[in-house]
């Protein structure tokens, strides 16, 4: 009789890499029948080094050993290919010297000019604004997509990709170009090269292949993740220049290991920004050039570190807030703490978010794309009706010096100084107000599926960190060395 598929024993396949070549290991729990079939066959043969029974890799021995064990084991392959993880080890490393995954190197920085939205007549233009610039005004004035408009004294070009190239070939060497938060440019042409003009493209370099960003693009990657892939998989081109991208498109599994490999020995970049590496390089090979065969799923990916957040505590966090004077600054540092809100969630608020009657912020298309709600405190509402009376935002509830969306680095130049001037000696970042908001939340005795949904964590295990770096309840246990 047929034995039951729950209660029938499992018979496990793993890799095993013996002299360059790849073999199956076998491995199950003591079980007699399956030791009496794999002696008294040929599907496998026992290995005196491994300890254990080992065949050869091939989808023909994998298809032999099902038929060989049907009705009596179930073979199962689930970790025949499971990626390995590398673990960097700790201390000194000693690399090849040659790190192929070096940033790109930087043109020395040049005055900046910034695109932004402008309503004129009708029709929308955009507006280029500069600090006062005598070369860069001249260039402007000889620009033939350029023209001056007198109303709003500023320079003006069309919104076509067409001019958009010829402005970005007029003011090479004199000038960069910013993009304000308000433009939205959907052609990929254009964020290429808006994306690489600071990059020095010596000989033999290799820009990023435009089907690349419009199949991300068409596949609706954020903006942000797209412009991420670009710049990671540009690292990757550029570290093998020498061969060109023909040679660079027959790479195997080995190559784009070891490119990945001397990124981990480096110890210079997260385990984040390599998985990010790893997966904007096998998009491209498998999405773009369509390289189905290659198998990636073996690509080496670093071991995630178990870090705990950093957190600061209520007096450091009080010290920090009342450290600035300038209103709109003070506001923008209380939302990070106050709400738990993201960096970038800050500076993309628009006024409609602040709903004071229902006293709570609406976060739209925060991290995934997922809109959320989270506090209003009072306290906050206050200092954001003051700063409504004084600067009478717009459109966005921060807006810049020149107008327009405030910038991230912006904000962040904002903590750091009010972090120096607080003399508060805690590593921290604006992230680290976010991870304090959760943190004393939870040591108030919030249930911590209401932090989830105020922080927008997709899984309750994200917020589950939090319980490892607060102090509630620990001033009720006391230690060992106390009752000695």
């Amino acid at each position: 009789m047929q034995q039951s598929y729950n209660t029938a024993p499992v018979l496990y396949l793993n890799s095993l890499e013996h002299q360059g070549k790849q073999f199956i290991r076998l491995w199950y729990k003591p079980d007699h029948r399956i030791t009496k079939l794999l002696k008294d066959s040929d599907v496998a043969k026992y290995s005196k080094t491994y300890k254990c029974y080992v065949t050869h890799k091939s989808p023909e021995a994998i298809e032999l050993l099902h038929r060989h064990f049907q009705g009596v084991a179930l073979v199962d392959a689930r970790y025949l290919n499971r990626p390995k993880r590398i673990r960097p080890a700790m201390g000194a490393v000693v690399t090849s010297g040659s790190l192929q995954s070096e940033p790109l190197a930087k043109l020395p920085e040049l005055p900046i000019i910034r695109l932004q939205p402008l309503e004129h007549e009708g029709k929308t233009l955009i507006q280029i604004s500069f600090p006062f610039n005598e070369l860069i005004y001249k260039t402007l004035k000889c620009s033939s997509c350029c023209q001056w408009l007198q109303e709003p004294r500023c320079f003006a070009v069309g919104t076509d990709a067409t001019s958009l190239h010829q402005l970005l070939d007029d003011v090479q060497g004199t000038a960069q170009v910013w993009l304000a938060g308000t433009m939205h440019i959907r052609d990929m042409g254009v964020l290429r090269r808006l994306w690489e003009q600071t990059y020095v493209k010596s000989s033999g370099y290799i820009t990023c292949p435009l089907p690349y960003l419009e199949k991300l693009y068409l596949l609706n990657y954020s903006l942000n993740t797209i412009r991420t892939y670009h710049s990671l998989l540009l690292r990757f081109f550029n570290g093998h220049r020498d061969g060109g991208l023909e040679a660079i498109d027959g790479f195997g599994t080995q190559a784009i290991n070891e490119y990945h490999r001397q990124m981990v020995q480096s110890q210079k970049y997260s385990f984040s920004l390599i998985n990010q590496s790893i997966n904007a390089v096998k998009f491209y090979f498998h999405r773009v050039l369509g390289r189905h065969t290659l198998d990636l799923s073996q690509i080496e990916r670093p071991e995630k570190p178990s870090r705990l957040p950093a957190v600061l505590s209520k007096e450091e966090v009080k010290r920090i807030l009342q450290a600035t004077d300038n209103l709109k600054h003070r506001c923008m540092l209380q939302l990070l703490y106050a709400g738990g809100l993201r960096i970038s969630e800050v500076i993309n608020l628009k006024i409609i978010d602040v709903q004071s009657g229902r006293n709570m912020l609406v976060i739209r298309g925060g991290k995934g794309k997922k809109d959320r709600t989270t506090l209003l405190s009072q306290k906050l509402l206050e200092s954001l009706r003051a700063y409504y009376k004084e600067y009478r935002p717009k459109v966005w509830l921060f807006e810049g010096q020149h107008g327009g969306q405030y910038t991230v680095e912006s904000l962040r130049n904002v903590f750091r100084a009010a972090k120096g001037k607080a003399c508060v000696r805690t590593k921290a970042t604006p992230h680290t107000l976010r991870h304090s908001f959760a943190t004393h939340l939870l040591e108030q005795g919030t249930d911590l599926r209401y932090i989830q949904t105020l922080l927008g964590h997709r899984s309750s295990k994200t917020t589950e960190i939090y319980t490892h770096v607060t102090s509630y309840a620990l001033d009720k246990i006391t230690s060992p060395l106390d009752n000695l």
